[in-house]
């Protein structure tokens, strides 16, 4: 049985996962067979590979379009990364991922300057602050504060007040809980559009995640104990401001709901979507078979697919 967004059984069964998702999720778990588990290190050692491309994601693209500007936030400064075509008629926050704990909004150049320029928006990329350094509320104190002077200022800044948010894994929790933030502590509702990729949003762990296992085809269930160790007690994990999943979700934006079958967090992104429906608000689920942790990332079609779907969700949302 199918229902009117596509969404069924068929998309789940073996034989729907096309050869080359098949094989291509075959090599990342021949890389990541030998690698060390994340818990296994301090979380610098890990961002250092990174930095030095040396990680499963390969060497970092720096896009000349970026510009590192700061707003003002409680803490301190909040570093952005900027992109701004030629043609603006809306503007995108996004917040990266990395488990709140790695990631640094430099990593998404090549993508960020693409969105930028096919949809006609102006992106502003949030480089929060990571735990466990700085644990929460802070990663999300940040996000909030670049989104309340966003809504003050991106009309002066760049022409439009058409406001999307979005971002992948941390970054779809961390898209929730500001879009939150906003409508409950500064009353703000007015955002055009959420793009919610594979996002995290019970901390106390869905099925998919506990289920999960050892399968190291990117993220394990014990990776994902790991990240949430960093980032926030056990105690406050039901809390609706750390598990969006919890929360009234009243007056939201329209949303597009991105995840693969064979992501360990799968059942986030479908909890969190029906919820949002129940709750009265306009979404919509792409569901993509063989789609692991991360697969936007990826050479692959079911990447290519998914990032057209999200570009044209965004160029609808900015232009409506």
């Amino acid at each position: 049985m199918t229902d009117a967004s596509g969404f069924g059984p068929h998309l789940f069964r073996e034989d729907a996962i096309s050869e080359e998702t098949r094989a291509f999720n075959h090599q990342i778990e021949q890389l990541m067979r030998d690698m060390p588990a994340l818990s296994s290190r301090p979380p610098q050692v890990t961002r250092d590979e990174r930095e030095a491309g040396a990680s499963v994601f390969g060497p970092l693209h720096l896009s000349p379009m970026a510009v590192e500007r700061s707003v003002p936030g409680r803490a301190g400064a909040v570093p952005v990364r900027v992109f701004v075509p030629e043609s603006v008629v809306g503007v995108y926050i996004h917040i990266h991922g990395g488990g709140w704990t790695l990631g640094r909004a430099h990593h998404q150049d090549a993508r960020l300057e693409q969105m930028a320029g096919d949809c006609n928006v102006a992106v502003v990329s949030v480089d929060y602050r990571l735990a466990p350094e700085h644990p929460y509320p802070a990663g999300p104190d940040d996000c909030e504060d670049v989104a309340v002077w966003l809504v003050e200022n991106a009309k002066r800044e760049f022409g439009s007040e058409r406001i999307v948010i979005g971002g992948g894994s941390a970054g779809g929790h961390l898209s929730a809980v500001t879009l939150l933030r906003l409508r409950d502590r500064h009353g703000y509702r007015g955002f055009a559009g959420a793009n919610l990729v594979y996002g995290c949003y019970d901390l106390t762990l869905t099925p998919s995640a506990r289920r999960w296992g050892d399968r190291r085809l990117v993220m394990t269930t014990s990776d994902i104990h790991w990240f949430f160790d960093q980032f926030v007690p056990a105690e406050r994990r039901s809390d609706p401001d750390v598990s969006p999943l919890y929360a009234d979700l009243h007056s939201m934006p329209p949303a597009l709901f991105t995840v693969g079958t064979l992501d360990s967090i799968l059942d986030d992104s479908l909890f969190m979507y029906t919820r949002w429906v129940a709750a009265g608000n306009r979404a919509e689920l792409a569901v993509y078979p063989g789609g692991a942790h991360g697969f936007d990332n990826f050479p692959i079609t079911i990447a290519r697919e998914a990032n057209a779907r999200m570009d044209a969700f965004i160029r609808a949302c900015v232009e409506a």
